[in-house]
């Protein structure tokens, strides 16, 4: 969330010294963002997060007697949070309470999306799901470690989401199993479409091609319904054939206006373009190039926009709502850049990014010795020198079994050591199997 003026100020005069003090902490995470010249720390980190939760503490009891309260505080502490959340993936601690406090605004925004535009396969809600069970675990396992405050906001934000998340999944039960295919090939063309439609070189080979695949989907209704083997009408027939109607609609629509948008909007189209091509690099080259914090501006960019909208539309300056077409493309644009955040954050890995360089190091040294074991293994145990070379060196890099940095035990000891383990055990493997050649 991002302050905007309509936010109103704190009426009580004893929230003010909160607001103060949460904005200076704010600043104080921000400066801490975008220092570069060292790793993110642990301390650091928790020394700030310590004192946004005395700030909470205060702004407790100060409320006791109006919870439901919201004012631009609100909004700050909202910020401190969403940072902090993402310095707890930065440092290695994926699987602690504060960490799932961004995670859950994201997939908050992602099921909003898909209630709001009623477009949505089986595999959207699928790994939605899991992840939300996987939160769900960690916020219970964390009860002993972190505010009740916390616990009860992380708990009740993960319940609204599992109920939006089941209610989703309920409507898609509906559907009859003949026509589950069906359905989730036309939401695969609808986004394709899209896609097609904010490239930067409009194709109108590859629109048409979709439009293809539209037609012969079309071709399989009798007398314009789907009918399955025994001649019966499947259950939610009419509304499949609502979504193949709009997929035709959309895609001469594309075909059309051939990705050209408005001046009026063209300012909202090159930011929403500029964030979903950065976020799609990022998932491109996350392990090697992803600080998780830098999420938080593009959070903060896609909910300003997000948020700009009036009864779900665009508006442009004289405050006319924008057409259909150039709706589908922003809001096409603001649900990929969330996705694309929902898949950097859950793919992120439980180790400091201290200890990154070595993990994704040994990372690419399993992916080669799993291939090299898949192509048959190797003639000779010297054909494993240089495997063995870089085990041993990043073995030698450890101190009574850690990886140390200066004085410093960095978090996801476990996960490097374990790799590092699996490693040494499939370089094993290749050189024993290697050695009866060898000796014959």
């Amino acid at each position: 969330m991002t302050d905007t003026p309509n936010v109103p100020l704190p009426l009580d005069s004893r929230e003010q010294p909160i607001l103060d003090e949460l904005l200076l902490l704010r600043d104080s995470l921000t400066l801490l963002k975008q220092d570069r010249t060292t790793y993110v720390k642990a301390s650091d980190v928790m020394v700030l997060y310590d004192k946004v939760v005395d700030q909470v503490r205060l702004l407790n009891d100060i409320r006791a007697d109006k919870p439901a309260e919201q004012n631009r505080l609100d909004r700050v502490l909202d910020s401190c949070f969403q940072l902090l959340s993402l310095f707890f993936m930065t440092i290695g601690k994926n699987n602690e309470a504060p960490a799932a406090y961004s995670l859950t605004s994201t997939i908050k925004r992602l099921l909003d999306h898909l209630t709001e535009v009623d477009l949505y396969s089986e595999k959207d809600l699928e790994h939605i799901s899991q992840t939300i069970e996987n939160l769900r675990r960690v916020v219970k396992d964390a009860k002993a470690s972190y505010s009740p405050k916390l616990i009860t906001l992380l708990s009740n934000r993960l319940d609204l989401c599992h109920i939006s998340c089941q209610n989703l999944q309920s409507k898609l039960e509906r559907l009859s199993p003949a026509l589950r295919s069906i359905h989730e090939k036309l939401i695969s063309i609808l986004r394709s479409l899209s896609l097609a439609n904010t490239k930067s070189k409009f194709s109108a080979v590859e629109v048409q091609g979709l439009q293809k695949q539209l037609q012969e989907i079309d071709s399989q209704r009798v007398d314009g319904k789907f009918v399955i083997a025994s001649g019966e009408v499947p259950a939610c027939s009419d509304e499949v054939c609502e979504l193949l109607r709009k997929c035709l609609m959309w895609s001469e629509i594309v075909l059309e206006r051939k990705g050209e948008i408005p001046d009026t909007f063209k300012e909202t189209y090159t930011i929403l373009i500029s964030i979903r091509n950065k976020l799609e690099k990022l998932s491109l080259t996350q392990a090697w190039s992803l600080r998780e914090t830098d999420l938080y501006d593009f959070q903060r960019q896609l909910d300003k926009i997000d948020e700009s909208r009036v009864d779900g539309n665009f508006l442009d300056t004289e405050g006319k709502p924008a057409e259909l077409y150039v709706q589908r493309t922003l809001l096409y644009l603001i649900r990929r850049s969330y996705a694309y955040i929902y898949f950097l954050m859950v793919s992120s890995e439980p180790v400091s990014e201290a200890l990154l360089p070595i993990y994704n190091q040994l990372q690419t040294l399993k992916r080669c010795l799993i291939e090299v074991k898949a192509s048959g293994g190797v003639s000779s145990p010297r054909e494993l020198y240089p495997y063995s070379m870089k085990l041993n060196s990043i073995d030698n890099m450890r101190k009574d079994g850690k990886f140390m940095v200066g004085n410093d035990v960095p978090e996801g000891q476990g996960s490097v050591n374990e790799l590092l383990a699996e490693c040494f055990e499939l370089n094993y493997e290749l050189r024993i199997a290697a050695e009866p050649e060898t000796d014959e």
